[in-house]
């Protein structure tokens, strides 16, 4: 990971099918992380989902123990196409991907209860191997939804970490790294055209953690009383700024009214310092009631937000810092580690 200003006032996410006209107040999903040796059951894991009014689920890779419970439920997915699968299925034909989406999807769930498909997690900062296939991955999956009348409830793109970002303070001043570009302006061309949102990765718990010198805690939690001008637009908070970074990147490279959706977020208990219940509900409180109350960011006001706090429960099979098992929301036995809503 590259700290840098890109991970310094990077952060959310931003949907509506049509920009200029928001519809209601954005949905609020959760991450269920699986990389964990002690998760309950799935039954117990769809019953604490539904009787908290979650609506929305991220699951990074169609794992058919992990898929196969949604049916049913009228609980909305997100599916991740995982990175090692991408040459498959660039490589191979429209015929290829569509035995993929019935093998590994739809033979376990209805298509109904699909509504995107995230082609490849954080590949072109964390993953570059399979840079090259990210592109024609999407457009023969996207390919394979048109043949099954499929495309215009099912969207696809590919979820990216925040740090494709190479200047996002201000945020007027958001700008792609180049070496990204090559693959990124095809990408943007076929959301666009496909009205598809950028899927992005974003954590103000690192920004702050790593740059304590450049950013506060209440900035990053929302509890900061100073206002940040930038052309005109007021900021107080990493939120804002971050979502607001990313649109300019994209209108600097000619692309306007993408919409952005923060496919990862969130802030851990425990780790060390800056994670707690407090600092957690702070931020993933504020984040959902953003989102519940459609107030959107200085340049897309009233646009909804919509994205997927991470993460369900805690994932003892974690690498790296302690942090990195410490973001559930919710304990093994079902019990809040801080009380946040989702509806």
């Amino acid at each position: 990971m590259r700290i840098n200003q890109s991970i310094l006032l990077v952060s959310l996410l931003s949907l509506s099918p049509l920009l200029s006209h928001p519809t209601g107040a954005a949905p609020v999903g959760v991450c269920y992380g699986r990389v964990a040796t002690n998760l309950p059951p799935a039954s117990t894991v769809i019953n604490l989902i539904e009787s908290n009014g979650i609506s929305k689920i991220r699951l990074f890779n169609p794992d058919p123990d992990a898929l196969a419970p949604f049916s049913g439920t009228g609980i909305e997915l997100m599916i991740g196409v995982p990175n090692e699968i991408l040459p498959t299925l660039a490589n191979g034909s429209i015929a290829t991907s569509q035995e993929w989406l019935q093998s590994n999807i739809f033979s376990h769930i209805t298509p109904n209860q699909v509504r995107y498909l995230a082609v490849g997690n954080e590949v072109l900062q964390k993953d570059p191997f399979y840079t090259p296939f990210v592109v024609p991955a999407i457009l023969n999956l996207h390919q394979a939804l048109e043949t099954l009348g499929l495309s215009q409830t099912i969207k696809v793109s590919s979820s990216h970490a925040a740090t494709i970002l190479s200047d996002s303070y201000p945020p007027s001043a958001g700008a792609f790294y180049p070496d990204v570009k090559p693959v990124l302006i095809p990408l943007l061309q076929f959301l666009r055209d496909t009205g598809s949102p950028l899927m992005v990765n974003i954590y103000p718990f690192f920004s702050y953690i790593n740059n304590r010198e450049h950013v506060t805690l209440d900035y990053a939690t929302f509890r900061s009383s100073k206002v940040e001008v930038d052309k005109d637009l007021a900021y107080t908070n990493m939120f804002d700024s971050a979502i607001d970074a990313f649109v300019y990147a994209m209108e600097r490279e000619g692309f306007e009214g993408i919409p952005v959706v923060v496919t990862e977020t969130g802030w851990p208990t425990d780790g060390g310092e800056g994670a707690g219940a407090d600092n957690a509900l702070a931020y993933n409180g504020n984040v959902a009631m953003r989102a519940l109350s459609n107030v959107g960011t200085p340049k897309r006001p009233g646009v909804g937000v919509e994205v997927f706090l991470f993460d369900l429960f805690d994932e003892n099979g974690k690498t790296g810092s302690d942090y990195e098992k410490h973001f559930g929301i919710f304990g093994g036995d079902g019990i809040k580690a801080y009380d946040i809503r989702f509806n």
